[in-house]
């Protein structure tokens, strides 16, 4: 598949503010078309929405790179600059409730041709049309060179229902190490996503607007400290090593827990941080840690990116998260995603 490399500045702010300053170094991102033209797009969006959403419906949770053997480290993780923010865009005041509209699930069909999925997050964006996830739930590792296909995001997504629409992606955006090496240190995605769509009576595809006018956007946090406390909002699927299974995947689900450095030999990951976090792998890949959530505007700022969960305890059921460390370079390639229109398929 062609991609295009870019090579891009990183903007600095200081966290709480929402000015960004002079770019100090570059990232190197790479993008990838998904759904490049509209006729494609709606390919896509009938394949999931057809026969009553089938497909979405009989998806089953992605299981490549679920468990790692991560282990808290006391190496500090340095940051390349000075920390940053990019403020949220609060959700829709309807319907009540205190978890997050812009969490859902991505969908997209792997290296074995079943349909599959991980779960997203809507991101504050130029357009509002980002949706971040794990690099490996948008490039497909299991097959050299391809990204993962179909992929489609549906926000809020309860047991086969769509209550926002579905939005079909359009570019995926990793980092170059990640592409080309399968770094797991930069294993995250930004992919940008068209207009939702939603079936008519008729059976025709009407358009449901822009992803964060919807449902509301992330904000986003970096160059943190990796000693704090985050929320973890995802669809955790999957058992544990004991054959327990505590969660079904078919509702959002929240745990809460504080973070530290870590680190996953078996996976090359070096500069990780881990969570707290009982949640299992299947179904939780690309799960958001929120930090500064709150229950009110339903928002916060995007802190890590679920890529793996371990046992570190030894007990037989899964007590960490871990995600890549979020520094400039995470940044810059977030920051090429965010300022790319997208449009509409209808």
């Amino acid at each position: 598949m062609r991609r295009a490399l870019v090579a891009l500045g990183v903007g600095l702010g200081l966290l709480g503010s929402t000015v960004i300053s002079a770019p100090t170094q570059a990232a190197s991102p790479v993008t990838a078309p998904l759904a490049s033209t509209v006729a494609a797009a709606q390919e896509v969006a009938a394949f999931w929405l057809a026969d009553g959403a089938a497909n979405l419906k009989n998806a089953t949770p992605y299981a490549v790179q679920t468990v790692a053997h991560g282990e808290r480290t006391s190496t500090p993780i340095v940051p390349d600059g000075k920390p940053g923010v990019v403020p949220p865009a609060p959700g829709p005041t309807s319907p009540k409730g205190k978890l997050p509209t812009t969490s859902g699930k991505v969908f997209f069909v792997g290296a074995d041709g079943q349909p599959h999925w991980c779960t997203g997050t809507a991101m504050q964006s130029s357009y509002k049309n980002v949706v971040a996830t794990a690099g490996h739930c948008a490039k497909d590792t299991q097959s050299a060179g391809a990204m993962l296909d179909k992929w489609a995001f549906v926000p809020g997504y309860s047991e086969g229902t769509t209550p926002w629409g579905l939005y079909v992606a359009k570019q995926a955006f990793v980092h170059y190490d990640f592409d080309v090496y399968e770094d797991y240190d930069r294993d995250f995605a930004f992919v940008t996503v068209y207009n939702g769509v939603v079936l008519s009576s008729s059976g025709m595809l009407t358009d449901s607007g822009r992803l964060v006018e919807n449902v509301g956007g992330q904000g986003l946090a970096y160059n943190q400290t990796t000693t704090s406390s985050v929320d973890v909002f995802g669809y955790p699927a999957g058992p544990n090593p004991d054959g327990t299974q505590p969660y079904t995947g078919q509702t959002l689900e929240r745990s809460y827990g504080k973070t530290f450095n870590a680190m996953a030999p078996d996976i090359n990951g070096e500069r990780l941080i881990g969570v707290d976090s009982p949640f299992t792998g299947e179904g939780s890949l690309g799960s958001a840690w929120l930090h500064n959530y709150s229950n009110g505007s339903r928002s916060g700022y995007l802190n890590g990116i679920t890529i793996s969960v371990s046992d570190t305890d030894g007990d037989n059921r899964y007590d960490t998260s871990v995600s890549p460390y979020f520094d400039g370079e995470f940044f810059g390639v977030y920051n090429v995603a965010k300022n790319l229109w997208s449009g509409t398929i209808v």
